[in-house]
């Protein structure tokens, strides 16, 4: 068996420059040095919530496209809200007077001072929002905040054209 001219020639080039390969750490050290750098560097802005046993938080209330719940527990769904009669929803006012004690009188100083926060879908139905709002401030909640998120750029008058 004879080996062509050209596969000899390019075996005599192969041997020729083969060089022997070795792993240079030196530049991977570098690359890891920079990142621990990094993340030191950023790492100290993480904010860290502290404990909250002392500190009474508002509750909330969400509503999404199809469903309602009280701090994160399901209560009802908006087609059920939708469809029953009356200004409010029961199902929520229920699950909004559970953690009051029964008998207790509250002052209307205490419930001007009682805090409630609704974070409700966009695509919402104004009338599902207004009922869950006059149940709020049924079950006792004198301070109702919905919670929006702020656009970096606002809208002009005029651009904005409703449906």
């Amino acid at each position: 068996m004879s080996i062509s001219n050209r596969a000899l020639r390019m075996a005599q080039h192969h041997l020729r420059n083969r060089a022997d390969a070795e792993l240079n750490l030196i530049p991977l050290i570098d690359i890891l040095s920079v990142m621990v750098a990094f993340l030191l560097v950023y790492s100290t802005e993480v904010e860290i919530i502290q404990n909250t046993k002392g500190i009474e938080i508002p509750q909330s209330v969400m509503v999404t496209r199809n469903d309602l719940f009280v701090q994160g527990e399901f209560i009802t769904t908006v087609a059920d809200i939708k469809a029953s009669p009356g200004a409010l929803v029961e199902p929520l006012r229920a699950a909004l007077k559970r953690p009051l004690l029964v008998g207790q009188d509250m002052s209307e100083r205490d419930i001007a001072q009682r805090e409630i926060t609704i974070m409700a879908d966009k695509a919402l139905p104004y009338e599902v929002l207004k009922r869950v709002m006059a149940t709020c401030t049924d079950a006792d909640y004198g301070r109702i905040s919905l919670a929006v998120i702020q656009k970096e750029k606002p809208v002009t008058a005029g651009q904005y054209k409703p449906v």
